[in-house]
């Protein structure tokens, strides 16, 4: 398959995920061709009727020596040596491939109108880096300002160009790197948020809390579309579940906030799926070329900041914020697993003929997730612009590089406390030898087949199957599903991919 691009509108974050996630390529189709050849022939006019005229990157140097006009008899040769530079930064390992192939995919957002001012067979180009392994992208060392640096490293990858004034400034200024980093964070965190309240829910079943938490009639109280998708959600994994047997009373705390905490995270899902479709779809680069119109015989062009993307990073900030505080909710509930004497509950982690208290195969589980925890909450700090040394343009730097490193932190912290949460709620039911709710029983044997139930005392390595089972929820949140290998079968349990309600 392939995303023919046309227009601006086509850059949808449904296309994006084809791209990124599903390896799609992308063809630059006959409209964009057409628009992109008239409005390079109308710049061209432009240039030649003035060369003196500033025109940043074409006529004068780019960066701090913006004032230092180019010759024209030199701007040809200056357009040819942004070609093929190597990029700067390094450590830190390399952005998944799904945000490179998103870089690519939003640096033609640009092009196909036009308003980069770059020939055809150079959208081309590009667009051929999606049949191509992708670079390394540094995570390290992104936040100089604007979006050369990691732009350097995709754009060196292009070759064969011979690149014509202007084209250099369309390859390398612009926010196709945020844009890439939110969308794609975007898409997981759909699927990340969807698993979360899976698990959840498997909690509340296998506690045995009352289900009153969850009542439809909350959703008109509360009057919050996320707080009731969320509601909703529970209410979908716990239908058919068992009511004999539960708290007489009502459930401790973290249980009956789940609603309201899933909810915010959905909010944060949304607000981040609404600026990466409306960073999709916008014209970032600078200078940008607009085409003519009636007082513009030639069209113009103009400097301006869009290549400083302000909304990506308080997006990946709230998105922090909500798997941190979702990670300490699946700490607490493993606490009162490890305490259900407290609530009138069997001991339910001592598996049969386990003495004394809590057992410690389980219990330690409930210390090693505070660590989880406290890593997401640590990376849930704000994330504020970097300061940049003095300079002629005065410049600010992005924060994208910094949120997004602290996002991909907490979303680790979250996938391993839902990793301990769904084993330790897996050996409740073991212990009690108790059914999950119907649309619960796929997960609990997913789970089980990475992490079996405890029996005995030793003999496995309980750490290494809890961080596999940590690595099935990270992955879905890239394949959108939960996908568990049965060792002893060779079969796989495959959840499917979460409703976007």
């Amino acid at each position: 398959m392939t995303v023919v691009v046309n227009r601006r509108s086509d850059f949808s974050l449904d296309n994006f995920r084809r791209v990124a996630f599903d390896r799609e390529g992308v063809e630059i189709g006959p409209a964009a061709r057409a628009a992109m050849a008239a409005a390079r022939r109308g710049f061209l006019a432009l240039l030649e009727a003035d060369r003196s005229a500033f025109i940043y990157g074409v006529t004068t140097r780019a960066g701090v020596e913006a004032s230092t006009p180019v010759p024209p008899d030199r701007q040809r040769e200056y357009a040819r040596s942004f070609g093929a530079q190597p990029g700067l930064g390094f450590g830190g390992g390399c952005h998944d491939e799904q945000v490179v192939r998103g870089m690519v995919f939003a640096r033609l957002a640009d092009f196909v109108e036009g308003h980069a001012k770059v020939r055809p067979e150079v959208a081309d180009q590009v667009a051929a880096l999606l049949g191509s392994p992708m670079p390394c992208i540094p995570l390290g060392g992104q936040s100089g300002p604007g979006e050369v640096l990691p732009m350097l490293h995709l754009m060196s990858e292009v070759e064969g160009l011979d690149l014509e004034e202007g084209e250099g400034m369309a390859l390398l200024n612009g926010s196709p790197y945020s844009t890439a980093v939110l969308a794609d964070t975007a898409v997981r965190a759909r699927r990340r948020l969807a698993h979360a309240e899976l698990v959840f829910a498997l909690s509340i079943d296998a506690f045995r809390a009352p289900l009153d938490a969850y009542d439809e009639a909350l959703e008109d109280l509360w009057g919050d579309p996320h707080q009731g998708a969320s509601l909703r959600s529970l209410r979908a994994h716990l239908a058919g579940a068992d009511g004999s047997g539960r708290l007489a009373h009502q459930a401790p705390v973290s249980f009956r906030i789940v609603p309201r905490l899933a909810g915010e995270a959905r909010r944060a899902v949304a607000q981040a799926e609404q600026a990466a479709a409306t960073a999709l779809r916008s014209v970032s680069v600078n200078p940008v070329y607009f085409p003519p119109d009636p007082r513009h015989p030639l069209g113009r062009v103009a400097s301006n900041g869009g290549f400083h993307n302000a909304a990506a990073c308080p997006a990946l900030q709230a998105l922090s914020a909500s798997w941190a505080e979702l990670a300490l909710a699946a700490e607490r509930q493993i606490a009162c697993f490890h305490r259900g004497a407290a609530y009138g509950l069997p001991r339910f982690l001592n598996p049969p003929g386990y003495s004394g208290a809590i057992s410690g195969a389980t219990n330690l589980f409930g210390w090693s997730v505070t660590g989880y925890v406290e890593s997401a909450r640590a990376a849930a700090t704000p994330t504020l612009m970097p300061a940049v040394i003095a300079d002629v343009q005065n410049d600010l730097s992005t924060a994208t590089s910094l949120a997004h490193e602290k996002q991909r932190r907490a979303a680790d912290g979250l996938d391993a406390a839902l990793a301990i949460l769904a084993l330790v709620a897996s050996q409740a039911l073991f212990v009690t030898g108790r059914e999950p709710a119907p649309p619960l029983v796929e997960l609990v044997a997913g789970v089980r087949s990475v992490f079996p139930p405890v029996d005995r005392p030793g003999g496995r390595d309980q750490g290494g199957q809890a961080g596999r089972l940590a690595e099935v929820f990270r992955a879905g949140a890239v394949t959108g599903r939960l996908e568990f290998a049965l060792t002893l079968t060779g079969n796989k349990v495959h959840l499917r991919e979460p409703n976007r309600g």
